[in-house]
């Protein structure tokens, strides 16, 4: 199938008018594509080769990043939104920067076309709706590193540079970002519709969502309660995830959530080297509002923002009923995924306290989050040497005694209790320092480390000879990288 045979179904254009404002995209100077992702295509039933293939395929989609033409069925419009930022009501959000190009009907259901630095819309406010390399690439890897870990994401088909010389902190060059998303609504839509108490359309913007993408909700007698526990139950599970990688969303307002538990706007995110509960790595959140430890507590208090907005089509009581089902649901995946990357297969009651006495040596070492868990999945195989290495704490001897007790109650053998932990504990992870190595070489005009990069976070657990430079840790030395939310 090529671009030109996806087929559209736009229901969101078929809302009331100013749930959006219909708006072309930007045509950008001298467009050319930077990297395809394979598991982009693969998400709208096209076939990676095809842009190798077929020139005049590539072609088409080089124009689409450019802002030079639209395939037939798209209808681009920018969708209108508000939100709590850093916990502040904002009325004047919406796609700011981004179009809604369309929405693809595939077999296994729909995705949003969503070009991010499309140009400016009327919710631009002083933005200039551009986009560049470098916020373009950290989304785009973003991606897939989610992916390949198993944690709900938006996606990405394609991005590209242009000639556009974009002011942020400094000039940078113009990009877009092809993103995919099985819908890009948000916590703020709801609140936009309660807040100016347009109770038809909030009903009406629910029963779009359960009819897309959440069909076995219809038959409840309650729709808008049965929704907002499945989406209750979602973001738990997201951000369980999200504490057990190690990843810090770092803006996590409320116009960033996804009514399906998706992650979403990836700005100054990062996933942890050395193990530090209290990371921020946006240095525009002062106070730490969206530290690493912060993400489980602002997780319930947005689904409250959620459930207020809620009220006028639900019995608050069952509202605060299904929302005190988060804080449980987010402890018991996360003890799950811990679990797992302990190679623990039965549950036992000590095991949350061995969990945090081990993240609490990780802290007081200094450890690199990432390379202690895989180290650890080869301790009772090896002579130890590379955990000792990893973790040089002095009370390590000491848990590794409750771990080998604790080990003694599970019935698999060391090596496919190694098997097991590998597959669940990445070697490769989108590391700042990493990622601003990518961007560096691709501003220069090498894409080679971006494609190689990428193919190797879409299956992050599989070491590939010849690839230790991208499983590796910053030097000690290093500073921890803080970024923007331009980023």
């Amino acid at each position: 199938m090529t671009l030109d045979a996806l087929r559209f179904d736009n229901a969101w254009a078929c809302l009331p008018n100013d749930f959006f404002t219909r708006v072309s995209p930007a045509a950008w100077r001298n467009t050319r594509l930077v990297d395809i992702s394979p598991r982009g295509c693969r998400a709208l039933g096209l076939d990676p080769a095809l842009f190798n293939d077929d020139p005049p395929s590539r072609e088409t989609l080089r124009q689409v990043l450019g802002g030079e033409t639209v395939l037939p069925g798209m209808e681009p419009l920018a969708q209108k939104y508000t939100g709590h930022q850093f916990g502040v009501y904002n009325p004047a959000l919406g796609d700011g920067r981004g179009l809604l190009l369309g929405e693809v009907a595939t077999e296994d259901g729909f995705w949003d076309l969503h070009l991010k630095g499309a140009g400016q819309t009327p919710y631009s406010r002083f933005g200039d709706g551009r986009a560049v390399l470098r916020s373009t690439i950290r989304e785009y890897l973003a991606g897939e590193a989610m992916a390949g870990l198993g944690i709900p994401t938006t996606l990405a088909l394609a991005l590209s540079i242009n000639d556009e010389k974009v002011q942020r902190e400094r000039v940078e060059p113009g990009a877009t970002l092809l993103r995919l998303a099985p819908s890009h609504v948000r916590f703020g839509h709801f609140e936009w519709l309660y807040q100016a108490r347009r109770n038809d359309d909030l009903q009406r913007l629910v029963e779009h969502v359960i009819t897309r993408h959440r069909p076995a909700l219809a038959e409840s007698d309650a729709p808008a309660e049965a929704l907002f526990g499945d989406t209750v139950a979602r973001t738990a599970r997201l951000i369980a995830a999200w504490q057990a990688y190690g990843f810090v969303h770092a803006v996590m307002n409320t116009d960033n959530m996804s009514i399906l538990g998706l992650t979403l706007d990836y700005g100054p995110y990062a996933f942890m080297d050395r193990y530090e509960p209290t990371l921020v790595p946006n240095h525009t959140d002062t106070g730490g509002r969206y530290a690493f430890d912060q993400q489980p507590g602002v997780g319930l208090w947005n689904l409250s923002v959620l459930g207020q907005s809620l009220t006028p089509l639900a019995d608050p009581e069952a509202l605060r009923t299904q929302l005190a089902e988060y804080e449980p649901a987010l402890q018991q995946e996360y003890a799950r995924l811990m679990r797992a990357r302990l190679g623990l297969e039965q549950v036992q009651e000590g095991d949350a306290q061995l969990v945090q006495d081990w993240l609490t040596l990780l802290a007081g070492a200094g450890a690199d989050y990432h390379r202690a868990f895989r180290a650890l999945g080869e301790w009772a195989v090896d002579d130890g040497a590379w955990l000792h290495e990893e973790v040089p704490a002095d009370d390590l001897a000491a848990w590794l005694s409750r771990y080998q007790q604790r080990l003694e109650d599970e019935s698999r053998d060391a090596a496919s209790r190694r098997d097991a932990m590998q597959a669940v504990n990445p070697l490769y992870v989108p590391r700042t320092h990493l990622i601003q190595q990518v961007i560096e070489a691709a501003e220069a005009g090498d894409t080679a480390p971006l494609a190689e990069f990428r193919t190797l976070l879409a299956d992050p657990f599989t070491p590939q000879p010849g690839m230790e430079y991208w499983a590796a840790a910053p030097a000690p030395e290093a500073s921890v990288i803080c970024l923007s939310c331009s980023s």
